[in-house]
């Protein structure tokens, strides 16, 4: 039995998840603790104590050895994925400076001088001048440098969350290519930090020292210290492995390791992703992310809090739904597709635009959601089918755009995240795109994909290709059905595809009128 099996930690937005998987991708045993997402002390603010982050992951690991028959001499290494985007600063000890700065955090630097030079003159030439700028007032490192010099002076090293984890395991101010996701002097196209001629360091100034080094997925970060040990109960000196941040995990391990699959998430943010070997931005200067494989590409079309709208709306209007399930001991997602199954699809031509938040192109920066439609026959179970049905609008517009940036037709999906636990969302997505679409075989995908890695990485199988072929499956299919399909192709293209540049400029206008007023 000896290293059969792969521990691999999920740190994602809601829960820190400790997970025994094997060689054959099996979920053998699972420990869950639930997590404050962030505290906010300032509006649109989002920060955690990473000391937090640390004390969830053990408390998650010490439950699941109180639990498992997996004796720990059986686990062959250790791997880890969190959520993007989250960032620390950490003195020479380690010691976190402030709270992390969580990726839900909606800050800006207004005013950081424009990126100048041949750079700038470029910028200027093609237009995306308002791209860079976008780009310096969303960075975390010019908030800090502005608004605390004293903490960003005092920075020994600048790390993702996962780069932080790992250093709490093994000692090393390390981090994985593949979970280089954010707002810093990262070279997406090499899949490196930054030379030194790179606009990016105007965009974002820094010294390049405080930025840790990186190890390719699969290769080893270092190994479990004995202080780590002792706070997990994980084996000291068991190797840990580099994987990728959560959604590229997602995607391997939802057995898209080829650019016709497209691996949809269902989660707090509603993605779509496929993964490639050339380097293409789908929108010019949006790069594709590293993917949770070396040398590869994770190409993604995001909507920022996607299903988050559902969890709005299961707090709004579903507490009927949560009380009854809690009443039956059931799951809230069984009533809540019952739900669903009583709005013909189309939703009666209630149809939702799911721009919630803004984007940085694909919407704008001044994009907001939008509902049409109404009529006196709409009642909450339509409100709630417009917008699972108004996330799979926007993804499939995800899904042409990739299509004509690379040329290769996604001919399947797999779906991940919380929403695929839902029968309703994974029909209407089947539906709405015309496309057979599965759910992998286990829920647990980011995780299993960060255990493949490991599983390469320790030699279990010899690459990734017969890695994923061993690990990942399906588990149950949606047929889109040709008279509801129908129904949405009229919807998409006659009513969806036009909401947006119609609605554009009434948006523009409400956020000069907020600008003006400092109300909106």
């Amino acid at each position: 039995m000896a290293g059969d099996y792969i521990l691999a930690i999920d740190n994602g937005t809601q829960s820190v998840r400790a997970l025994i998987f094997d060689a054959a991708g099996n979920l053998v045993d699972k420990a869950r603790v639930p997590i404050e997402p962030y505290f906010s002390t300032q509006p649109g603010w989002a920060e955690q104590d990473p000391l937090y982050f640390w004390d969830k992951l053990g408390e998650a690991c010490r439950k699941l050895w109180q639990q498992t028959s997996i004796p720990k001499e059986a686990i062959a290494g250790v791997t880890l994925t969190t959520q993007r985007a989250t960032l620390i600063n950490v003195d020479s000890q380690g010691n976190p400076l402030r709270p992390a700065i969580v990726w839900l955090d909606q800050r800006r630097t207004e005013g950081v001088p424009p990126v100048g030079g041949l750079w700038g003159a470029a910028f200027r030439l093609v237009g995306m001048s308002g791209t860079v700028a976008y780009f310096q007032a969303e960075a975390e490192a010019n908030w800090i440098r502005t608004h605390q010099p004293d903490v960003w002076a005092g920075t020994h090293k600048y790390l993702l969350l996962s780069g932080y984890l790992t250093y709490r395991l093994t000692g090393r101010m390390v981090d994985s290519v593949g979970c280089q996701v954010g707002y810093f002097p990262f070279d997406y196209k090499s899949l490196q930090w930054a030379g030194p001629r790179d606009w990016k360091w105007q965009a974002v100034p820094m010294d390049p020292a405080i930025l840790p080094d990186l190890v390719r997925p699969a290769g080893t970060l270092g190994t479990i210290t004995s202080e780590a040990a002792e706070a997990t109960g994980i084996p000291a000196g068991l190797p840990v492995i580099a994987a990728a941040a959560d959604k590229a995990c997602e995607v391997i391990g939802s057995g898209c390791l080829e650019p016709h699959i497209g691996c949809l998430s269902y989660g707090t943010t509603a993605t779509i992703n496929t993964t490639h070997r050339r380097y293409i931005e789908i929108i010019p200067l949006i790069p594709p992310y590293p993917a949770a494989v070396p040398d590869a590409y994770s190409l993604e079309l995001q909507i920022y809090r996607g299903y988050w709208m559902v969890s709005w709306f299961k707090q709004e209007f579903g507490q009927r739904e949560l009380n009854l399930a809690q009443e039956r001991g059931i799951e809230p997602e069984t009533l809540f597709d019952e739900l669903v199954a009583r709005v013909p699809p189309g939703s009666d031509g209630l149809i939702l635009q799911p721009y919630w938040s803004p984007g940085v192109k694909v919407p704008g920066p001044e994009a907001r959601g939008a509902i049409i439609g109404f009529s006196d026959v709409h009642t909450r179970a339509h409100l709630y089918r417009a917008i699972l049905e108004g996330l799979a609008y926007a993804l499939r517009d995800g899904k042409e755009r990739t299509e004509r940036r690379t040329g290769i037709p996604i001919t399947e999906l797999r779906v991940s995240g919380g929403g695929s636990q839902s029968n309703a969302a994974m029909q209407l997505t089947a539906d709405i795109f015309n496309l057979p679409t599965a759910r992998p075989h286990l829920y647990e995908t980011s995780g299993l994909g960060a255990a493949i890695d490991a599983a390469v990485g320790l030699g279990l199988h010899r690459d990734f290709d017969s890695a994923i072929r061993a690990m990942t499956r399906l588990g149950d299919v949606f047929q889109p059905d040709p008279g509801r399909q129908a129904v949405y192709e009229g919807l998409y293209q006659r009513v969806y595809k036009k909401m947006y540049p119609r609605l554009q400029p009434l948006y523009e206008e409400i956020r000069a009128i907020g600008a003006q007023n400092k109300t909106l």
